[in-house]
């Protein structure tokens, strides 16, 4: 199981970058990713490029 550690503030930049809070909380909405404290974030798989591109945008 892998996991990623969110950035503590959005940059609010266009598109987003990926280990932004937003995209992430995004995924983990959307069910590709499981929160597991307040900045991190685990996946059995690694979410699909189209689901990260709709996140980031």
């Amino acid at each position: 199981m892998a996991s990623v550690k969110a950035k503590k503030k959005c940059c609010r930049d266009r598109p987003r970058c990926k280990v932004c809070p937003v995209v992430l909380k995004r995924l983990s909405d959307a069910g590709l990713l499981e929160r597991e404290g307040k900045r991190k974030y685990s996946f059995d798989t690694k979410p699909p490029k189209a689901a990260v591109a709709a996140a980031r945008a």
